[in-house]
């Protein structure tokens, strides 16, 4: 079975018309998604269903509650977000009503026995998105397994906050850089491009936009592209984030430099612009950056 992050695969997101179906479908054990419309003071999930509302109960709500690994915001947060499930039996209710019982918690094990844990480092994935900290992005990487890519490993331009780079809910392409004690660390620089295939966009005598990521004394760092930035000439009363048009006079591949000069400062986007992926293969055991014949020697080993 190919395990999706949730709210990815539409086909698994049902509406059933009567208990019969729903019956069938914890008979044969399917994999469905549904939306989560409230979760009670017991920290239990009632999710659509069409014709009914399931529960998925606190313990079944994820993987690490029982354990008390993970904490109960976790459940809080999927109010109004699609999450994966079985129907795992039913029971009846104060008013004799038959309710759905759910598990969540029963697909992510699934998932992480015969596939979060078959991964290798060098891997590349689909994972969604799921939240934006200072220190790095939280991605679902299938069935709501949650794992992290850092900061630093989000592009070779450095940035100071994942929101410059990313959205939440974003569908990503992304590689296993760590596997350490059970922990997964992904990255996503190395699928965006060597200083040459970025660099190769541009020429010099060009004037193009870029994004100011550094002002120094000496000048400011403006990335072109996620994995490619230059050094303007100082400017005034720029910030962090702005975007300027830049003009530009050299590209030195043996430095990994290319020399730019400020034409006008504009305000902040936006949002991040699309990823272009340079890696469309589902494996890599090595990525080189910095060009052959470089002074520095930029790679990564998988």
């Amino acid at each position: 079975m190919t395990y999706f992050p949730e709210g990815v695969n539409d086909s698994l997101c049902r509406r059933f018309n009567s208990l019969e179906e729903i019956k069938k479908a914890a008979a044969e054990r399917t994999v469905l998604e549904g939306t989560v419309k409230l979760c009670d003071s017991e920290h239990n999930l009632c999710v659509d269903l069409g014709c009914t509302r399931g529960i998925i109960p606190r313990n079944e709500g994820a993987l690490g509650i029982v354990e008390g690994t993970v904490r109960d915001i976790a459940l809080i947060s999927k109010v109004n977000r699609r999450v994966c499930f079985r129907v795992a039996g039913f029971h009846r209710n104060g008013d004799g009503e038959l309710i759905p019982v759910l598990s969540r918690r029963s697909v992510q094990l699934d998932c992480l026995n015969n596939y979060v844990n078959a991964l290798r480092c060098g891997d590349i994935i689909q994972a969604r998105v799921t939240r934006l900290e200072g220190f790095g992005v939280f991605i679902d990487i299938g069935a709501g397994i949650n794992s992290l890519i850092p900061i630093d490993m989000l592009s070779v331009s450095r940035i100071s906050h994942p929101k410059e780079r990313l959205c939440e809910g974003q569908i990503i392409r992304t590689v296993l850089r760590k596997r350490e004690d059970g922990k997964l660390t992904f990255s996503l620089k190395e699928l965006l491009g060597s200083w040459e295939e970025n660099a190769a966009a541009f020429s010099a005598g060009e004037t193009v936009t870029g994004t100011v990521r550094s002002v120094e004394s000496y000048g400011v760092f403006v990335e072109l592209l996620p994995n490619l930035a230059g050094l303007a000439e100082p400017f005034d009363g720029l910030e962090i984030g702005q975007q300027v048009s830049v003009f530009i006079k050299s590209i030195i591949p043996q430095k990994m430099k290319i020399k730019l000069v400020i034409v006008e400062a504009f305000g902040k986007p936006e949002k991040p612009e699309p990823l272009k992926y340079y890696i469309t293969s589902n494996r890599i055991d090595e990525w080189q950056y910095s060009p052959p014949n470089s002074q520095k020697q930029i790679y990564t080993l998988f």
